[in-house]
């Protein structure tokens, strides 16, 4: 009987490459539970002191915005969008670093190549 190019291996190993489907397939549902439990996530970021507060999810929505009477100044509009807008940059900020870290953590830094 004639072996394989390969020695007879079912290819390229065979076991070992069955054994790396389900590593990756593993690794893979390890990203899907982690990428719902980071949706779900709220972060919150401040500015101004507290005069403004900014909640967004792991899917980048805004799911709450605070603004305290004090920090409303008709005279001064551009303050006011500018805290909001620091306020909401820092909460997806730290989202995103959240989730980078998250996902950093199940795939050693390979998360491109999946």
């Amino acid at each position: 009987m004639a072996k394989g190019r390969f020695g007879g291996m079912g290819g390229m190993g065979g076991g070992n490459m069955q054994q790396l489907m389900r590593q990756a397939q593993k690794m893979q549902e390890q990203l899907a539970k982690t990428q719902e439990e980071l949706d779900e996530k709220i972060y919150e970021a401040q500015s101004g002191g507290g005069m403004v507060m900014c909640k967004v999810n792991g899917k980048r929505e805004i799911t709450e915005l605070v603004i305290k009477p004090e920090a409303v100044d008709p005279d001064d509009v551009e303050m006011l969008e500018d805290l909001v807008m620091a306020a909401v940059n820092e909460a997806l900020r730290i989202g995103e670093e959240t989730r980078e870290a998250a996902m950093g953590a199940i795939t050693g830094g390979m998360g491109g190549l999946l």
